[in-house]
């Protein structure tokens, strides 16, 4: 098959034209009882196609038609054994990932800042996560990656782990040495898992880190939908056989799964996969030197800058993604969250990210030079008006990023523990039952099981102290978090 064909696409749009009269869900029955405003707004063309699992469409619970020729062409694209679309997200693919190769007891190397979508799936498959601490940057106030270091000194200690998994590249667009990492785990037959959730284009430009088919890893769980032109929600989990069984993927995958999938975005998922293969080094070529140009000139502003090359030359820092703009704020006296409701209001531009010292902008082949020419002018704006207020000290002294927790009990066994709630000031020192992170980018500062630090509580109201979403415990207000019971003695 050609990497120009959409199989899945065009299958949808042959049934369409047929014009079937449908006694099966989904209700709408391609518009006619949809809301009409609704209707008008969405368009008939995307009703029509959006339809379920009947014989002519294949199912992607066990495909056999033009959903798995669809997925065939996905995996030749991204240099993978198997590709398999998902409608779940990159959580449901990262979840998939873990739970095919862990059971209860068993244990995985995970960096301690992973997506929530991993620790919950440590949670459902009880598997015991055996942490490895990221690189801290203390100027940028972020994680990196992890260290081949790391890696080789945790599959000493821990040569019976069923998995290690890697973030490549980070949120921030840093990535670790892959190649290499894989190599030292493939040396204790351990398969490395990858979440590629920020990764997707990598795989089509020379200039990027290398992907994680491309460095030789087992399963990686890649967003479509981020970068790569396809839908939000979907997103496609590469496999290599091998060390991995792709029949337990597909078995795990069809249990993350609704059974309702959309094929609006299994369809948008075959054509993302088709520009990618034909004009992704092209589209991305155009996205880097766009990029590079913005970084320039945010750069010559004064007290902001955006990071570039310069950031190379830690053992966690081994190449970087030029598209992401890590643009640090700090030295205007203000936080990421006060430029990002400033942008929102003054030129209504939305960011990727905020949090206490950086804003996050990304760059795909959907912006134009219109586009970031006026963010850089925002930006000149941003730093005329807040350089003048500013009080001048060295404020990277106040750059807070707290250790990160020990872990007390596994997160299965803390979260289906006997619990008692307590009060936010009275926490200190317990055993947390429940996650709190801020999304995005959605890393968690506590996981279940972890023993509550001052510090940790200082991070967390410093965060709501200037508005950034905190989010995962049962109590929104925070004024309450869920911990282990304690039994005392009686006396």
């Amino acid at each position: 098959m050609s990497q120009k064909e959409t199989p899945l696409f065009t299958g949808l749009i042959e049934h369409a034209k047929k014009d079937p009269i449908q006694f099966h869900i989904p209700g709408h029955k391609k518009g006619a009882g949809i809301d009409p405003e609704f209707r008008q707004f969405i368009g008939d063309n995307a009703l029509s196609i959006d339809l379920i699992n009947i014989g002519p469409l294949d199912d992607l619970h066990a495909p056999k038609g033009m959903i798995k020729r669809a997925q065939d062409l996905a995996a030749e694209a991204f240099g993978a054994d198997h590709t398999f679309f998902s409608v779940q997200g990159t959580s449901g693919a990262i979840m998939t990932m873990v739970m095919t190769v862990c059971g209860p007891g068993d244990k995985i190397i995970v960096p301690r800042n992973v997506h929530k979508s991993v620790m919950s799936a440590i949670v459902f498959s009880g598997a015991t996560p055996i942490f490895i601490h990221p690189e801290i940057d203390k100027n940028l106030g972020i994680s990196h990656g992890i260290t081949t270091d790391a890696v080789e000194k945790a599959l000493e200690q821990h040569p019976d782990a069923k998995g290690v998994l890697v973030i490549n590249p980070t949120y921030f667009g840093i990535s670790a040495d892959l190649k290499k990492i894989v190599e030292i785990a493939h040396s204790y037959s351990v398969p490395v898992l990858v979440d590629e959730a920020h990764g997707v284009h990598i795989h089509f430009h020379e200039d990027l880190p290398l992907s994680a088919m491309q460095a030789g890893a087992d399963m990686a769980a890649t967003s479509v939908h981020k970068l790569g032109g396809s839908m939000t929600q979907s997103s496609v989990l590469n496999v290599r056989e091998g060390l991995v069984s792709p029949q337990r993927v597909q078995s795990i995958l069809s249990m993350m799964t609704t059974t309702s999938t959309s094929y609006l975005l299994l369809a948008s998922l075959d054509v993302a996969r088709k520009r990618l293969a034909t004009e992704g080094h092209e589209l991305i070529q155009k996205t880097i030197e766009l990029a590079n140009y913005t970084r320039d000139k945010i750069n010559e502003i004064p007290n902001i800058s955006c990071i570039g090359k310069e950031i190379l030359g830690t053992k966690a820092t081994f190449d970087y993604d030029p598209t992401k703009l890590i643009i640090p704020v700090y030295e205007l006296g203000i936080t990421g969250y006060d430029v990002e409701k400033w942008l929102r209001e003054k030129y209504l531009i939305e960011v990727e990210l905020s949090d206490l010292y950086n804003i996050l902008c990304i760059i795909t082949p959907g912006d134009t030079k219109n586009d970031v020419d006026t963010l850089i002018k925002a930006l000149n704006e941003l730093s005329s008006e807040f350089n003048a207020m500013k009080e001048h000290d060295d404020v990277k002294e106040r750059i807070l990023l707290p250790d990160i927790p020990v872990l007390a009990l596994t997160p299965r066994d803390a979260f289906y523990s006997e619990t008692e709630i307590v009060s936010f000031e009275e926490s200190a020192g317990r055993i947390i039952a429940e996650f709190i992170m801020v999304y995005p980018p959605g890393i968690p500062i506590f996981i279940p099981g972890e023993i509550i630090t001052e510090e940790n509580l200082t991070y967390i109201k410093k965060n709501l102290e200037v508005g950034l979403p905190v989010q995962g415990p049962e109590d929104p207000t925070l004024n309450k978090i869920r911990v282990i019971k304690e039994h005392r003695a009686i006396r």
